[in-house]
């Protein structure tokens, strides 16, 4: 924990510097990951900051963000999930346990920290930016990287090097409302730059029971869920940590040479999600990519379960029009046209007012052979009946 004189050429004030260690590898023991050469990540390739505005009178850094810095760092080692610049955290509180307005983070480059080679690979450094939940919903309805640069316009809210201040009372579309037509304009041009979210989540095929316990449909039945393979699980977190670059063709890894309907004995013209509350921001961010080609996971934070929403044209996809409802051991991925994604997000329009629905809550559609049920967080707490 540094104090920072910041740059009043810049108009940068002075702030108190928060900077990790122990994300990348400190000793060269393999103790993060197994060494992968000079030219690869040392650990797993990053160390977190925080720019905090320092208060008139404060003599000494507050220690609630390396609390904070810790709670990331522990998501990231027992998930093994990366962050990258333009990530968006979710955290639905105030980050000082005030009562700011600054409840969540997006993630950029230090403006001062420039990425390092050492003996056991590269770091970058990736700084926590604090935001209210009107420019987080901003970020996943289109992209984290354009409401990063929309609050570097912004002095109060973080200017150039996106310093967090704590007592900010205002949005940056309240600061200046012409910022929400240049998002409104971003997101009908781009889409949603969102290429998926950790979830509480859960699919089985209603068609018929499984067979027996290594049918991958029983996969939540069990008391210990089947794992995917190493390769698998890799393909599923390389889709999630390198999402989608903007004006690019969306590509899912390949999976299996095999077809669709001989992965697992599925019967693929009819599934069942099931999916936690606490994600319905989500719903939203679907539409942009799915109207825009592209596809949106959610993947589970409590096993290897994913479920991937794809759109036609989307390469390495397993889904097809033919078998709309693919799987690969615990990975379902379900193909949507155009006209069902807005039919659906039609249907779910009540999902963006959570406090007012009342769980477990059902949607179905029979024509497609799809239902979804959002189900409070509680009731992952045991496994699936």
């Amino acid at each position: 924990m540094y104090r920072n004189p910041g740059n009043p050429t810049q108009d940068v004030p002075e702030h108190w510097h928060y900077v990790s260690f122990g994300l990348s590898d400190l000793y060269g023991d393999n103790r993060v990951h197994e060494f992968t050469g000079l030219e690869g990540p040392s650990g797993f390739g990053f160390e977190l900051t925080f720019r905090l505005r320092r208060e008139t009178g404060e003599t000494a850094p507050p220690t609630w963000p390396a609390e904070l810095m810790q709670g990331l760092a522990r998501y990231v080692f027992q998930s093994e999930n990366t962050l990258c610049s333009g990530d968006h955290v979710s955290w639905h509180s105030p980050l000082d346990n005030s009562e700011s307005r600054i409840q969540h983070m997006l993630l950029t480059e230090d403006p001062q920290l420039q990425p390092v080679h050492t003996p056991f690979g590269t770091v970058a450094f990736l700084q926590i930016v604090g935001v209210c939940t009107e420019e987080l919903q901003a970020a996943q309805q289109w992209n984290g990287q354009g409401i990063l640069e929309l609050l570097r316009t912004v002095p109060v809210a973080g200017g150039s090097w996106l310093i967090t201040d704590m007592r900010r009372g205002e949005t940056i579309f309240e600061s200046d409302p012409h910022l929400q037509e240049r998002v409104d304009k971003g997101i009908e041009t781009d889409g949603s730059n969102l290429s998926g979210v950790s979830a509480k989540c859960a699919w089985v095929d209603l068609s018929h029971p499984p067979e027996d316990e290594e049918d991958s449909r029983s996969i939540y039945l069990e008391l210990h869920p089947r794992r995917l393979s190493d390769k698998d699980t890799e393909q599923i977190r390389e889709v999630l940590r390198r999402g989608l670059e903007m004006n690019t063709k969306p590509i899912l890894p390949p999976i299996s040479s095999q077809k669709p309907q001989q992965q697992n004995g599925m019967n693929h013209d009819r599934a069942s999600l099931v999916q936690s509350v606490g994600h319905f921001q989500s719903k939203q961010t679907e539409r942009g990519r799915l109207l825009h080609g592209r596809h949106f996971t959610y993947k589970s934070i409590t096993g290897d379960t994913a479920i991937t929403f794809v759109s036609t044209g989307v390469e390495g996809a397993f889904a097809t029009e033919e078998h709309p409802y693919a799987a690969h051991g615990p990975w379902l991925q379900i193909l949507l046209n155009e006209e069902f994604v807005e039919k659906m997000l039609e249907d779910l329009e009540d999902l963006t007012s959570p406090e007012e629905v009342k769980l477990p809550k059902e949607y179905s559609w029979p024509e497609k052979k799809l239902k979804i049920t959002i189900l409070p967080e509680s009731a992952f707490d045991c496994p699936l009946q």
